[in-house]
């Protein structure tokens, strides 16, 4: 544990919300919920204005619209989310070369391995130092909020941003970490989810200072050896997890976002087949081999997995890469819907083994098993044209964003977040005039 507050944590506020009302003036101050917008949809993120009434992430959009039916429902934009977050890194790196991002919205950096603070910087210098932090975020991103706590370690300085949120601030002197904890709900601590905390409950354990009254063999006794030991640490407030720099991953591979959710799994195949085919061309082309092969789906409610495994020896096999990948696609429930698949291989190398599956012919229908025909995928991920929220450009009223759409018409708020709150126009849906765009960090269209 270090004797100065040097671990910051910034975690920016409801962050695809303020975004979306960042970039759409009409939005400021009015409920707006990120996620999912159809029947199965779950909320991503909402803003403080919803939350108002009883809005969270993670609920059913269907619950979300029942609670804030005046609410506004967008689709995400991950490139505006991407931009806004590469302009935050940014500043925190500025700060130090050890910044532990967590999400697009969130990081932890280590102060003492920057030359930002003054050797043996006490509380006051942290705080003027997170001041200055905030409002160079809220600058370089055109008007975000972040909320910030620093601490001496890791769980604290965590702990602290999420006490001041919104557009918080708390930096916890050394010291003081476990009068800090002692009162909060068990919960407050990683790793203790309801199971955990149903079985702390048993033993009488609501709080951290009465988690922290037990010993260490009742813990084990109850959680297990690491999972015991590990609480036992933290609700002392003992916690040298040291802040890991992000690291270039060694590897290649390709990722689609789509506008529609995917749930048939036919489409989901032949997608991975062709994401899966993509990645051995560049290994190839590179002289490349590769040993681990990982996919990544995004869900319908926006929560994102990665399933991979390890061959024995490296491959540039397509039929092998893609036989591979479609089996751990296989392995999530897409049933909901996929937003986002991608396919990577690591373990890269210079050198090729033929591997087990090289021989293997591609699986026959049986005699009474018609061979289904190929999708079209073009066609079948094209998605849904006009997505709530989406950028559109027309050229004659410029840049502005989808309100909503449904039965062949489209209708259309032109406002950037440069401009007042614009004029609502109503299109047909296949009018040509009317493309999707988006608006880069300066606000300027570009066409995709």
């Amino acid at each position: 544990m270090r004797a100065e507050p040097t671990i910051l944590h910034l975690d920016l506020d409801a962050f695809f919300a303020a975004v979306e009302q960042r970039d759409k003036p009409s939005l400021r101050g009015k409920p707006v919920v990120v996620g999912g917008v159809g029947g199965r949809g779950v909320v991503a993120t909402a803003s403080y204005e919803a939350r108002v009434f009883g809005v969270r992430s993670a609920m059913s959009t269907r619950e979300a619209r029942a609670r804030c039916p005046h609410a506004a429902y967008l689709s995400g934009r991950f490139d505006a989310y991407r931009a806004a977050s590469a302009q935050v890194m940014g500043a925190l790196r500025a700060l130090s070369p050890l910044v532990e991002p967590l999400s697009l919205d969130e990081a932890f950096v280590d102060l003492a391995a920057g030359d930002a603070l003054p050797m043996g910087a006490g509380v006051d210098e942290v705080t003027a130092l997170a001041v200055r932090l905030k409002e160079e975020v809220h600058a370089v991103t055109d008007g975000l909020t972040a909320s910030v706590g620093a601490a001496s370690s890791k769980l604290v300085a965590k702990i602290a941003s999420d006490l001041r949120k919104p557009d918080g601030l708390l930096v916890v002197p050394p010291g003081t970490e476990r009068d800090l904890l002692r009162p909060m709900s068990i919960t407050v601590i990683p790793g203790v989810g309801p199971a955990t905390a149903e079985r702390l409950r048993r033993l009488g354990v609501h709080t951290v200072a009465d988690a922290e009254r037990l010993d260490l063999e009742e813990l084990v006794r109850v959680l297990g050896r690491a999972h015991g030991e590990g609480l036992h640490h933290l609700v002392r407030a003992d916690d040298d997890r040291p802040v890991v720099a992000e690291r270039e991953a060694k590897s290649i591979s390709v990722e689609d976002t789509y506008d529609t959710d995917l749930a048939e799994q036919r489409v989901i195949d032949a997608l991975v087949e062709r994401q899966a085919t993509k990645v051995v061309g560049r290994l190839r082309e590179a002289g490349l081999s590769g040993r681990t092969v990982t996919v990544k789906v995004r869900l319908h409610d926006f929560s994102t997995l990665s399933r991979s495994s390890t061959l024995p020896a490296p491959t540039d096999d397509v039929r092998t890469v893609v036989a591979l990948a479609k089996t751990l696609v296989r392995e999530v429930d897409t049933a909901g819907g996929v937003r986002l698949l991608g396919v990577g291989m690591s373990g890269l190398a210079d050198w090729i083994q033929e591997d087990l599956f090289a021989d293997e012919t591609p699986e026959q229908p049986t005699e009474t098993e018609a061979p289904l025909p190929a999708p079209d995928i073009d066609a079948l991920t094209a998605g849904r044209p006009w997505p709530p929220g989406a950028d559109v450009h027309h050229p004659d009223h410029g840049d502005g964003w989808v309100w909503g759409a449904g039965l062949g018409r489209v209708t259309v708020r032109f406002e950037t977040r440069h401009t007042p709150p614009g004029p609502v126009r109503t299109f047909a849906a296949d009018d040509p005039a009317l493309v999707r765009g988006h608006q880069d960090h300066q606000g300027h269209h570009g066409a995709d």
